[in-house]
């Protein structure tokens, strides 16, 4: 049924795996629709308790397709389409909220790369277990890019999200991200989604209305303190920085188009100290 991802459900959990492992689950507008769809039907499907988010392959999610992103754009690019870009962008930032705005629990099971969109998916769960050889980071800042949706900082201080941000570190080991309150859990490597799945095994038996509810409550405290309208202005700040085109953001993609997307990541990373 799908093309970019897998979909079961058992004893009450639902289980959506991203599945492009070739490029470590690198996320594609086909994906977004396919991700989309399962939230719908989760949120409709009486038989599913509770949705634990996982990857296949050796990372959970490392970001955007930024292939995708620059296909078509050899020689000088169009001028940017402002009505265009605000859509996609409020697109991918609905299709990362949706794990927050789920009616039901969901819960990330985290490996590997852990990176842009990638970290953001994984933050927008209700609950995020890793395994210890996951890596997140928010690296946009480095290639000019923005971030589409700015969770970051609800999660844990300004002081932390600022520094992962304005460096785009994209090396924080689970146990500090653990440290920093992004993750709940932190179990040996292969284990997170073994670890999900008990979790949420636990939680499927509860009585969903209550459990409802009780997510709705919390997530009203974050709505009252103006989390919807960040998001939103988050997206508006996102939209400007994709339309301006950057110098870092034109080399960036200059170079992924005449070279191929590891020399132009090797270009990012050569700029910044891979200790920092």
């Amino acid at each position: 049924m799908y093309e970019t991802i897998q979909f079961e459900i058992d004893r009450g959990v639902g289980v959506l795996t991203l599945n492009r492992p070739r490029v470590l689950n690198a996320i594609s507008g086909a994906m977004i629709d396919e991700i989309m769809d399962v939230q719908s039907r989760v949120a409709r499907d009486p038989e599913v308790n509770v949705l634990v988010l996982a990857g296949s392959g050796r990372s959970f999610c490392a970001g955007y397709d930024l292939k995708e992103a620059d296909a078509g754009t050899e020689g000088e690019p169009p001028p940017p389409d402002l009505l265009a870009t605000r859509r996609r962008l409020e697109l991918c930032c609905d299709m990362t909220m949706g794990f927050w705005h789920c009616p039901k629990p969901t819960i990330s099971a985290v490996h590997g790369h852990c990176l842009a969109g990638g970290c953001e998916l994984a933050l927008a769960c209700d609950i995020t277990i890793a395994s210890e050889d996951a890596v997140f980071g928010e690296p946009e800042l480095r290639f000019g890019a923005g971030i589409v949706c700015l969770i970051l900082p609800w999660l844990t201080g300004p002081k932390q999200a600022k520094e992962l941000i304005f460096t785009g570190n994209d090396r924080i080991p689970a146990e500090r991200a653990l440290a920093m309150g992004l993750v709940n859990r932190v179990v040996p490597r292969g284990g997170a989604l073994e670890a999900a799945m008990e979790m949420a095994g636990q939680i499927a038996v509860m009585d969903e209305q209550a459990m409802a509810l009780s997510k709705a409550a919390i997530n009203r405290t974050y709505e009252i303190m103006g989390l919807r309208e960040a998001m939103r202005s988050g997206v508006d700040l996102d939209v400007e920085i994709t339309c301006l085109d950057t110098p870092d953001r034109r080399q960036f993609r200059e170079i992924s188009v005449r070279e191929g997307l590891k020399a132009a990541l090797a270009w990012r990373d050569a700029r910044f100290d891979r200790e920092s």
